[in-house]
């Protein structure tokens, strides 16, 4: 069974997801995919965490909690919400592979490093092997490889990040880390029974007009 991740540098609960993904990478197909959450969350007309106040220091604090649990070491960055794209866009330039999107997201949760911008990624850069991280993270190609991930997201229906897409089903966050590792294993095992009338269980009431 393939399955694609979905991930975003903002997101603290992919870094905290991470390495079970690269675990579950050892077994099964697994194709990380950089995206843009903003365009995910304008898409769907929804705010981000950090965006509604007195959800944003609980969200920080939750993650802090999260990590200390795992015994992972985390260090939010400067500032927070920041600007992902030249990250991003360097993960792409360095082929998107778990090594490099790795050094990304230490350099950012891990060291607690600026990543919003070319200048602030020169030495994760040179790590992962990107010699001109300007031209890297400012060309054309990088910039329609983002967009390309991130419509392809939006396609399957993703809303948020991370998300494990396994076949045609979306996990999404890190607390669904267990089902998504359940479904790599039986990929009908939320299709049948009660998990199959929650597909089509009816709404009885709605707050849009």
């Amino acid at each position: 069974m393939n399955a694609v991740w979905y991930f975003d540098f903002i997101s603290p609960f992919a870094y905290l997801q991470l390495p079970r993904v690269r675990a579950l990478a050892e077994q099964f197909s697994i194709a990380p995919r950089p995206v843009l959450l903003a365009a995910i969350l304008k898409h769907h007309g929804q705010l981000g965490p950090a965006e509604i106040p007195s959800k944003r220091i609980f969200t920080y604090r939750m993650v802090q909690w999260h990590a200390e649990q795992a015994g992972m070491q985390l260090r939010f960055p400067p500032a927070h919400p920041f600007n992902p794209i030249s990250a991003l866009r360097l993960a792409i330039a360095a082929g998107s592979d778990w090594s490099a999107i790795s050094e990304v997201f230490d350099h950012v949760w891990k060291e607690g490093s600026a990543a919003d911008s070319a200048e602030a990624l020169e030495s994760v850069a040179r790590r992962i092997g990107i010699a001109d991280v300007e031209a890297a993270t400012g060309s054309t190609e990088m910039k329609n490889r983002l967009r390309t991930n991130t419509d392809e997201a939006l396609a399957w229906g993703v809303f948020g990040v991370p998300t494990l897409r396994v076949g045609e089903q979306l996990y999404w966050g890190n607390d669904a880390t267990p089902m998504a590792e359940a479904a790599l294993a039986d990929p009908h095992r939320f299709l049948q029974g009660e998990y199959a009338r929650l597909a089509d269980l009816p709404s009885a009431a709605s707050r849009l007009p």
